[in-house]
């Protein structure tokens, strides 16, 4: 059974930085996803970030490029997400989740529907 622990949120003023960690145990296979999503409170669940173990792609929402980077340590089998310049709008719950695949698979998966495991959540409040 995979296992995912998230870390790293907290309290930041706006255009400071965080940095989420998520910990996966329990893959069974080499090849694997790791997506990052977000729900803030009335608004519906969204995709942040992405990783695939197969090619090491990575891709991010339009909302979060330029400011947030996924880097995985795949010996670890840990997935960071560095945030700068934190905005107010990127209060959220953040998710780890995650996926296994019994392939190589080629590209990143963006829709939360494809991924199998989730994280419990860390809260990450910008205050302005």
């Amino acid at each position: 059974e995979v296992q995912l622990v998230e870390s790293g949120g907290g309290l930041v003023q706006a255009g400071g930085s965080l940095r989420l960690s998520c910990a996966a145990s329990g893959f069974a296979y080499d090849d694997y996803g790791i997506g990052w999503f977000r729900q803030a409170p009335g608004k519906e669940r969204e995709g942040v970030s992405y990783f695939s173990s197969s090619d090491g792609s990575t891709d991010y929402a339009d909302s979060v490029k330029g400011r947030f980077t996924i880097v995985s340590d795949n010996a670890k089998k840990t997935v960071y997400l560095q945030m700068n310049s934190l905005k107010p709008e990127d209060t959220a719950v953040y998710y780890c989740a995650a996926f296994e695949a019994l392939a190589p698979v080629s590209g990143v998966y963006r829709k939360a529907e494809e991924y199998d495991y989730w994280g419990q959540g860390t809260q990450v409040t910008v205050s302005s």
